[in-house]
């Protein structure tokens, strides 16, 4: 609720990485892993703005942030083949229209 993200390992309750106020303060809506690269992973705030984390790239800050105006993101789903090298990275967005919007994602945050 407050933007913090934690990175835990299973075999342990104590995070190995966190990361406070990454939103500027603002609700997380959604959190999910890349399907193509183990390192990337994407957040969704309240405010509708998508977070590029890549943990290979640098741990401490997004790699990118881009901001859907206009129409409120409900919510979003990562879509992508891990057993293909297409390198085919791919968010889909729900918004509070109802509208669908499907955006691609660089090659470089989708390639392993």
């Amino acid at each position: 609720s407050d933007g913090s993200i934690r990175l835990h390992q299973m075999t342990s309750e104590y995070p190995l990485m966190q990361w406070n106020d990454s939103t500027n303060g603002q609700p997380i809506i959604a959190l999910q892993w890349a399907l193509t690269r183990p390192a990337v992973f994407f957040v969704l705030d309240a405010s509708s703005n998508i977070y590029i984390w890549d943990l290979l790239e640098n741990d401490l800050l997004p790699v990118a942030k881009q901001a859907i105006p206009s129409d409120n993101v409900v919510t979003m789903a990562i879509l992508g083949e891990p057993e293909k090298t297409t390198g085919l990275l791919g968010i889909a967005l729900a918004k509070e229209s109802g509208l669908i919007d499907i955006q691609y994602v660089k090659k470089k945050w989708a390639l392993h």
